[in-house]
């Protein structure tokens, strides 16, 4: 699809639509510009690491949990710079934590068919995994960051 087209399409969107796909665009490129940092200096910005939240949720985040992972899952693949999982988790992190709902950043390591350890970056909050659900389990958690909600 043409750059042209693209944009047409995003003109005849929702407004509301369309400011959460802005957010969502900002929030993956101060991502990605985040994991050129070494991580212990971007983990204690993100929240708690080691604390998990609860999987029980209220349901008044439903839709603002699916839009998110919408929004994410879309603007993702039209960005400039490679959006991986960990740019996609975080990007989404901060996005529910700025509508306040609560969240879990996990990271997890594996080794692939030649040995090689990889990582992976997966995102929940209550029941929903938000970015990263497809290949967790394969990977053994080694980490989960979760911030603070103040409400």
């Amino acid at each position: 699809m043409g750059f042209a087209k693209r944009v047409r399409r995003f003109i005849y969107l929702h407004r509301k639509t369309q400011l959460l796909f802005v957010e969502a665009c900002i929030y993956l490129g101060w991502a990605r510009f985040l994991v050129y940092l070494p991580f212990s200096w971007v983990a204690p910005y993100l929240g708690v690491q080691m604390r998990e939240t609860p999987s029980g949720m209220e349901r008044a985040h439903t839709n603002s949990i699916r839009n998110v992972h919408h929004a994410i899952r879309v603007i993702s693949r039209h960005t400039f710079w490679e959006s991986t999982c960990l740019v996609r988790a975080i990007a989404a992190l901060k996005m529910l934590q700025r509508r306040k709902i609560a969240g879990t950043l996990y990271l997890g390591t594996a080794k692939d068919g030649n040995g090689r350890l990889i990582a992976h970056a997966w995102l929940r909050s209550g029941p929903f995994y938000l970015t990263g659900a497809e290949e967790m389990e394969k990977f053994t958690v080694v980490g989960k960051i979760s911030p603070k909600i103040t409400i």
